[in-house]
């Protein structure tokens, strides 16, 4: 039996959750966080913080679509979980990235910008 048309609605779902869910999440916490990088300019942050949503969810939303084309046939429930814990945990190693790589590039060069 092939359990990837399985597989694919548990990752499509699973990952569409975390990417949505933690994107709310930083969006609301990131316009705090880009304010006090940037006093006294509320208009340009909450234009980055839209920006870094919407790549965010560009990005990411993205690489689930390729990810899923190029999947190994699954033959069995154990192939199944050991895809998708392997498939989830890169999407969220490549979150934790880049909202790293988006502190580092807001703390070092928006910053000398506006100066």
């Amino acid at each position: 039996m092939n359990y990837n048309i399985i597989a694919y609605l548990i990752f499509l779902s699973l990952m569409i959750f975390i990417i949505f869910r933690i994107g709310k999440i930083c969006y609301r916490n990131g316009n705090i966080f880009v304010a006090t990088l940037l006093p006294g300019h509320i208009e340009l942050c909450q234009r980055i913080n839209k920006l870094l949503l919407i790549g965010y969810y560009l990005i990411n939303i993205g690489y689930c679509a390729v990810t899923i084309a190029n999947w190994q046939t699954i033959l069995s429930i154990q192939i199944l979980i050991e895809v998708l814990t392997y498939k989830a945990a890169i999407i969220l190693f490549m979150l934790a990235v880049l909202h790293y790589a988006n502190l580092f590039i807001i703390k070092n060069y928006v910053q000398k910008l506006i100066q």
